[in-house]
């Protein structure tokens, strides 16, 4: 099979990583990739928005199956575009992938379908949501309603800051578009955890669990970022939480999505908190977490491409979906400054050091070409992830293998897992 993949960071080289691993694979391209997918596939000058480019690529070079990773595609409808080529395609159509782009959406639907979740109030009016506030419970959670990547979700603990908030949000726009619709939620307090599926429009099969760390700095300060390391399984997602959330989350969701004419084939990534009132979703995504994918897919048994082709087929119940007994940790290399401002160009060594190293993973999230040498290209650059026969092996492993990499201006946070030790 040829196998293309769309997109360009550590989540995309995670499932290069993984579709090389299967049998059935004998070449693989990438859209636009970078540096680090380019040593397993071929990457090609195509951005992910470009979807005619896209199409007529995969026409051209006869692409058996298509794995779009990121959410903006998705949500721009790039899997009806390959569809009506008669290409076959994973991920969610456009009409599936508005579980992630739209939060109003998404809180409707759960509202409608009794799925849990925090109490909620959409706003398109500024004011309206400004004067709500003066009633509402502090502390309280803005999220702009569109794609911000990972990033247009506020806590705020004071009215004042609610009221900036709004400011930032709605008028000053600093989200862009996302922000012309605005949720207003309830702060939900209890362990955060994440949970990946794959769904073929009925069926749902669960994958490993996962936790994120969003903030910069250690001690969950700083800014928010796209993810600054994760770890699998989580301790925290117990049976009970399991058990709770196949009965009203998970099949619920895909359910729901189905009634309402608009059938999910792809990754669901339920964000669930999980409070003193039970498990409640905090946030759908329409495709792999980044960096989740990085240390749920190392650990996945099966052939990734027969549980997509499954997925796209509706053949799902077929599949009987298997993970290592292990653990893996992800610690993300970031560029000093990051998410703000970050110098690029700058040369990485030390990748040699990964080769033929079993249960140890470099996945390059910003990283480029130039001169024959890899040079950082962003502001998350490699995602050092390793294995251990639990959390707390996996998390040494991964650390001892961060020292292998240098670049003049490489961050990283030190407590990454740290609830390991609360579990």
């Amino acid at each position: 099979m040829k196998v293309l993949i769309v997109g360009s960071g550590g989540r995309e080289h995670a499932i290069a990583t993984s579709v090389a691993k299967s049998a059935r694979v004998d070449k693989i391209y990438c859209a636009p990739g970078n540096a680090g997918i380019g040593q397993i596939a071929e990457c090609v000058p195509i951005g992910a928005m470009e979807f005619d480019k896209l199409v007529a690529f995969a026409k051209e070079k006869e692409i058996d199956f298509t794995i779009i990773g990121m959410d903006d595609p998705l949500v721009g409808g790039v899997v009806d575009a390959f569809e009506a080529e008669g290409l076959k395609v994973f991920g969610p159509r456009k009409n599936a992938a508005i579980l992630e782009g739209s939060k109003a959406f998404s809180k409707d639907l759960m509202k409608k379908y009794n799925i849990p979740t925090a109490a909620y109030e959409n706003f398109d009016d500024a004011d309206k949501a400004l004067a709500y506030l003066e009633t509402a419970k502090m502390p309280i959670v803005l999220k702009a309603d569109g794609l911000a990547l990972g990033k247009g979700v506020l806590i705020c603990n004071t009215l004042e800051e609610a009221k900036a908030g709004v400011q930032e949000i709605m008028l000053d726009k600093k989200f862009g578009s996302a922000g012309n619709h605005m949720v207003v939620e309830e702060f939900m307090t209890g362990r955060e955890v994440s949970v990946l599926s794959f769904v073929d429009g009925k069926t749902i099969k669960i994958m490993s669990s996962a936790q994120d760390h969003k903030r910069a700095k250690d001690g969950d300060q700083g800014l928010n970022t796209g993810g600054m390391g994760t770890f699998s399984p989580s301790p925290f997602y117990t049976p009970e939480v399991d058990e709770f959330c196949k009965k009203y989350v998970y099949q619920a969701t895909v359910d729901a999505m189905a009634a309402e004419g608009r059938p999910f084939k792809g990754v669901i990534f339920f964000g669930l908190m999980l409070t003193e009132d039970g498990p409640k979703v905090l946030e759908y995504n329409a495709r792999f977490g980044d960096p989740e994918a990085q240390v749920v897919l190392p650990r996945m048994k099966n052939d990734i491409i027969d549980v997509m082709e499954a997925c796209v087929n509706g053949t799902l119940d077929q599949i009987d979906l298997q993970f290592e007994d292990n653990a893996a940790v992800c610690v993300v290399l970031a560029s000093d400054g990051y998410p703000v401002s970050y110098e690029k160009g700058l040369p990485i060594e030390g990748l040699e050091n990964f080769d033929g190293k079993d249960g140890y993973y470099c996945f390059h999230a910003g990283t480029a070409l130039k001169d024959g040498k890899i040079v950082t290209n962003g502001g998350r650059v490699l995602g050092v992830t390793a294995k251990g026969k639990d959390l707390k092996e996996a998390r040494a492993n991964a650390y001892a293998a961060t020292e292998w990499i240098q670049f003049a201006n490489k961050y990283m946070r030190h407590d990454i897992g740290k609830a390991i030790d609360e579990a």
